[in-house]
């Protein structure tokens, strides 16, 4: 009879797609807290460095419909850029209240792996990844992330390189 291990931690969505197609990622969790009603990481508390952390916004365009830009959480997006390579005039940031409807992930959760396996949304990942080499995204759960090869991570989600970081 076999013992279950009570400190592993069960496989996100995302985890397990990663597994699926062969992608090397370390699991990492990070601590939360809340700000009103939302759940956030607490990256103070965080011994990685925060530029290697990226988040995900969601943004809606007149052509393309949710458009995903991907970049470091210490960084802005610049919506104009994600407009540009999107091939939109403009792009506004999906309201709180669609996200979840939207993406099928609450705020702090998107993760631009599981969108792109729920939905194919265009996805555009800031080119800072690609020189960095690992990068870490959400695995869809707050507080809940993985380490992840960029380039890899890129080509699985047939997202695209871009500048859109101001």
């Amino acid at each position: 009879m076999s013992k279950k291990n009570k400190n592993k931690v069960h496989k996100t969505l995302v985890e397990q797609i990663l597994d699926k197609h062969k992608i090397s990622f370390v699991q990492m969790e990070f601590p939360t807290h809340k700000e009103g009603d939302v759940e956030q990481i607490s990256v103070d508390h965080v011994d990685t460095d925060e530029h290697q952390i990226f988040k995900t916004l969601v943004f809606s365009g007149k052509k393309t419909g949710p458009v995903v830009g991907v970049v470091p959480v210490d960084e802005h997006l610049d919506e104009k850029k994600l407009a540009k390579v999107s091939g939109n005039k403009k792009v506004n940031l999906v309201p709180l209240k669609d996200l979840l409807k939207t993406t099928g992930y609450q705020h702090g959760a998107n993760t631009p792996i599981g969108i792109w396996e729920k939905f194919h949304y265009p996805i555009y990942v800031d080119q800072e990844a690609k020189e960095m080499g690992e990068i870490i995204v959400s695995s869809g759960q707050i507080g809940r992330s993985v380490k992840v090869d960029a380039q890899q991570m890129v080509n699985l989600i047939g997202g695209k390189f871009a500048d859109i970081k101001e």
